[in-house]
């Protein structure tokens, strides 16, 4: 193992021209555009899994799917197989046309300012499928072997909902086999603070449409007269403001499962700068955090539901005309946690959003796309063990557990496919990441402490009495 470390020291550089090279390809997948650039990246990164010395390597695709990459090393029979998950498509590069707040480097190059890489991909994801090739490479080119077995995917879908991974995981249960996941896809605390991750919040979606006639009418002629549907639409939505309170949805918070009281002071004590948040957010020193009162900021965001309008349309600014307009619409989205049920979101989201209709207009409440469910496992045993110690090892302080307020929604049905494996996320962004945002980056001296935890993870993992992970 001490020769897979200094390996990854000394070839640091070389890891860093690898992710270079992922970053420089723009594999955007959420608008259909860049189908060559996503089957380049799913080449380079099958190229790059046969440096490292990965076997079998190949493109695999479900139907029309995005190309996934996959490749293995089984050569440690007797011991655990642990796959790994990454993707290397990627979000647009969403300038925001203001040069304060917009990219300060070349997005599609890999750019080092201080201590931080930047560049679209450089956290997520495209950093998590460098890491994970440098712990593997770490070891088969000083060794010749792993003491692990390996499987590894890396989707080119996940930046538009993952759509076809779940049939993909079905369809090759046999070859993905294995006895614990290991998913490098989340955030760490703080810069420095290793953290696992488990628990995820769920997303129902939901569009709300309102019609109050059949035809645009003039302004002059009806307003005042005919329903505005817009207007309308807007009371309705305003039923959501919770102010600082809970959520006004009847039997809404029936099944969230209540916090522990260890939990809760896990929580608080892990560090948190709110002037920080406010700053990196561009937040109003005026406008108030919307956490329910008495509720600590990861308390509201991992382990309690929330709505958020995340589209509204009625005309557009562009064409706007002076018409009372005769149709609205909107969609919801509900974060929703441990053990709240999707469908019976869906339900109570419709009957409140449906009663008493301003006006008496038609109001229409239907799935806005699939639940994605919410995921908790019990971080204990001793799989999230050897991941404790490796995070120990890799960063020389002690690993946290942490909740997220996002979601990935195939880690719960993955890890049920194969047997309920564990499944260990381990955190590569950190919250100056700004995943989705303009000036992605990942912070490069825990870039390379996740590499080194990997590397004494699989050491770790091949370690366990009998093989036993859980």
């Amino acid at each position: 193992m001490q020769a897979a470390l200094q390996w990854l020291t000394k070839n640091h550089e070389t890891i860093v021209r690898g992710l270079a090279d992922q970053v420089a390809i723009q594999s955007i997948s959420t608008d259909g555009e860049h189908k060559v650039e996503i089957d380049r990246t799913a080449q380079l990164t099958c190229t790059q899994m046969r440096e490292a010395g990965l076997h079998n390597v190949e493109i695999l695709r479900v139907g029309d799917s995005l190309p996934y990459a996959y490749g293995e090393w089984l050569g440690a029979p007797g011991k655990p197989t642990v796959f790994l998950y990454a993707h290397h498509d990627v979000q647009p590069v969403n300038k925001v046309g203001d040069p304060k707040d917009d990219w300060k480097t070349d997005p599609w190059k890999l750019t080092r300012v201080g201590d931080r890489l930047f560049g679209r991909g450089a956290a997520d994801d495209k950093g998590a499928i460098s890491a994970q090739l440098g712990a593997i490479a770490a070891y088969l080119k000083t060794s010749g072997s792993l003491p692990v077995n390996v499987k590894m995917v890396v989707e080119g879908e996940e930046e538009i909902g993952s759509k076809n991974l779940l049939q993909f995981f079905e369809r090759h249960k046999q070859k993905i086999q294995s006895d614990v996941i290991v998913v490098c896809d989340t955030e760490n605390i703080e810069v420095g603070i290793p953290s696992v991750t488990y628990s995820l919040r769920g997303i129902v979606a939901v569009t709300v449409e309102v019609k109050s006639a059949a035809t645009p009418v003039h302004s002059g002629m009806g307003g005042g007269a005919v329903a505005d549907a817009a207007i309308a639409l807007n009371v309705i939505l305003s039923r959501l403001f919770w102010d600082n309170g809970a959520l006004p949805i009847p039997g809404y918070y029936d099944k969230v499962r209540v916090l522990t009281d260890k939990e809760r002071k896990t929580f608080r004590s892990l560090p948190y700068d709110e002037a920080a948040w406010r700053a990196n957010l561009g937040v109003p020193a005026e406008v108030r955090n919307a956490c329910q009162s008495g509720m600590h900021a990861y308390e509201q965001t991992w382990r309690l539901p929330a709505v958020t309008v995340i589209a509204q349309e009625a005309s557009s600014l562009k064409s706007a005309s002076n018409q009372v307009l005769p149709k609205a619409s909107a969609i919801v989205s509900c974060r929703i946690v441990p053990d709240q049920d999707p469908a019976e979101v869906e339900r109570q989201m419709a009957a409140f959003l449906t009663a008493n209709p301003p006006w008496g207009v038609q109001v229409t409440v239907k799935s806005a796309g699939a639940h994605c469910n919410w995921w908790m496992t019990d971080p204990n045993g001793p799989a999230f063990e050897a991941a404790m110690a490796a995070l120990r090892s890799g960063y020389n302080r002690d690993a946290v557990g942490i909740g997220c307020g996002g979601s990935i929604g195939f880690v719960g049905p993955l890890a049920k496919l194969l047997g309920d494996a564990p499944a260990l996320l381990l955190g590569i962004e950190d919250p100056l990441s700004n995943a989705h945002a303009p000036n992605e980056s990942l912070h490069e001296g825990d870039f390379k402490k996740l590499m080194a935890s990997l590397v004494h993870l699989f050491d770790n993992m091949a370690k366990l009495p009998n093989g036993r992970v859980k």
